[in-house]
């Protein structure tokens, strides 16, 4: 047990969003060696468009607006350090191994923003190291080059995926 819990303004961002994904956050924070935040859950479609305007986001199509089925299927979660939010990602590392562990443990497939590509799965050994964690980022970042795309990574991101 890491010691670390939601305070009341994470539980506010996590209204509305997927029951599952709500398990997820509140396993991770459970088992997490780095405290964080919930920083966003549902989005409104104008927060969303400023998010794009930022360059904070990508799409307009966001995960974190209410989906089909009446849930935000998203969360940003940032490291918490001696009452500020930090996006260093070495914070954010061991944040992704907390919620990996949990989606894994619990049966829930997510996506992390740091790779795109992968969805943790079941047959995985689990967590993954912060070092792990940082050669998967690495490989995504490569393998988007490789097609001559940039890559857009976003390690505080996590998402439910069907």
């Amino acid at each position: 047990m890491s010691g670390f819990k939601l305070g009341s303004r994470s539980r506010s961002e996590l209204t509305g969003v997927h029951p599952e994904l709500v398990k997820c956050v509140e396993k991770a924070i459970a088992v997490t060696t780095q405290d964080f935040s919930v920083h966003d859950g549902i989005r409104s479609p104008a927060e969303q468009r400023e998010m794009v305007a930022r360059g904070a986001s990508k799409t307009l199509n966001s995960k974190h607006l209410t989906q089909p089925d009446g849930y935000g299927h998203a969360v940003d979660l940032v490291p918490y350090v001696n009452g500020k939010l930090r996006w260093e990602w070495p914070l954010i590392h061991p944040v992704a191994a907390a919620m990996a562990y949990a989606a894994h443990s619990l049966g829930v497939r997510i996506r992390w923003g740091g790779d795109w590509l992968w969805l943790v799965d079941e047959g995985e050994d689990l967590p993954p190291t912060a070092a792990e964690l940082e050669a998967r980022v690495n490989a995504y970042v490569d393998h988007r080059r490789s097609l001559g795309r940039s890559a857009f990574i976003d390690g505080p991101h996590f998402e439910i995926h069907p």
